[in-house]
């Protein structure tokens, strides 16, 4: 049975950093596209970044570039998303998704950005 698992949000101020976990079992972590997703208030589930199956070329939404990073830890079966630079706008519930013939998705984590 596969189980994505997020863990790392709650409050923090504008400029701060977090860094978002999300524990995976049940596959293999090379065989998936495995995503960070949002959802702000009163808006639509948006993908913010994306790995691809070999860990390379990362996928990020114009609104986070430069400021989150996307990973994975193969051996912990792990994908993180660093979050630098925090912003008010940045608060939403994250969610991981796998996918390849299938999509699993995490319960969520809530994020937020507030003084």
């Amino acid at each position: 049975q596969v189980h994505l698992v997020e863990s790392g949000g709650g409050l923090v101020q504008p400029g701060g950093s977090l860094r978002l976990s999300c524990a995976v079992s049940g596959l293999t972590l090379s065989e998936y596209i495995l995503g960070w997703h949002r959802q702000r208030p009163g808006k639509d589930r948006e993908l913010i970044a994306s790995l691809s199956k070999s860990g390379k070329s990362p996928f990020y939404r114009d609104s986070v570039q430069g400021r989150f990073t996307i990973s994975r830890d193969d051996e912990s079966k792990t994908v993180y998303l660093q979050m630098n630079n925090l912003k008010s706008e940045d608060t939403a519930v994250y969610y991981c998704k796998a996918t390849s013939m299938d999509v699993y998705w995490g319960q969520g984590t809530q994020v937020t950005v507030a003084s």
